[in-house]
C-alpha cells in the first residue's frame, strides 16, 4: 500500500492496468473501486481522490485503451501489398485482442452507466469509437486497389463484419479462448476469399 501523502508517478496507468487484469480475471461485475486499488497495490481511497467516482475512472479507462488502440491500428493501411491480406487482418486483429479493447467494449454494455461519462473523459479531446472499423476499410480499400481483394468487395461491409465479429468472439468465448484465434481466422478467410 501507498502511504497517504506519497505522491504515486504513473498513477492513472497504474490503476487502468490494474482495472484490465481485475477485468479479464473476474469480468465487469469483479471491477470495484476496492478490486482495482487492491490489484494495483494502492490506497483504497486513491481511485476516487483521482477520478471522483467509478463510473468515471472506467470511462477514463475505456477513452484511454481505445485511443492506444486506434494509435496501434495506425499502420495498418501502410501493411496493404505486403504478407497476405489474411495475415495483415489477423496482426491487426491480434493488437485489438492484445490491447483488450473488445474486453472494454463489452464492459460499456454490462456497465452502461459509464457511457455518458465518456464525454467527461475525454475533456477536449475526441473518441471516434469507429476509428478502428476505418482503418480497416482503408486497409482493404488499398488492397483492392493492388487487386488482392475483389473490385466489387464492399470494403466498408467487410471492415465492419470483421470487428463485428471480433467482438462477438471476444464477448462470448473471452480473450483466453482456445480456439478465439482459430475461429476468427476463419471469418477472416471466409469474408476476403469469397
Amino acid at each position: 500500500m501507498s502511504p497517504r501523502g506519497v505522491t504515486i508517478p504513473e498513477v492513472r496507468q497504474q490503476l487502468f492496468d490494474a482495472a484490465e487484469q481485475v477485468l479479464l480475471r473476474e469480468g465487469p461485475s469483479g471491477l470495484t473501486g476496492r478490486a482495482i486499488t487492491r490489484e494495483a497495490g494502492v490506497a483504497t481511497g486513491l481511485l476516487h481522490n483521482h477520478f471522483g467516482d467509478l463510473d468515471s475512472f472506467l470511462a477514463a479507462l475505456f477513452v484511454d485503451r481505445a485511443q492506444t488502440a486506434t494509435r496501434r491500428l495506425q499502420d495498418l493501411p501502410t501493411r496493404a501489398g505486403t504478407a497476405t491480406v489474411a495475415d495483415n487482418l489477423m496482426a491487426a486483429l491480434e493488437m485489438l485482442f492484445a490491447g483488450n479493447l473488445l474486453a472494454l467494449a463489452g464492459l460499456a454494455l454490462a456497465r452502461p452507466s459509464i457511457v455518458p461519462r465518456l464525454g467527461e473523459a475525454l475533456g477536449e479531446g475526441t473518441l471516434e469509437l469507429d476509428a478502428g472499423e476505418r482503418l480497416f476499410a482503408t486497409y482493404l480499400e488499398a488492397e483492392q486497389r493492388l487487386g488482392r481483394i475483389p473490385a466489387d468487395a464492399d470494403t466498408a461491409s467487410l471492415a465492419l463484419a470483421l470487428v463485428g465479429a471480433a467482438h462477438q468472439l471476444l464477448l462470448t468465448r473471452g480473450p483466453h479462448a482456445p480456439d478465439l484465434r482459430e475461429r476468427m481466422r476463419c471469418v477472416v478467410t471466409a469474408l476476403i476469399e469469397r
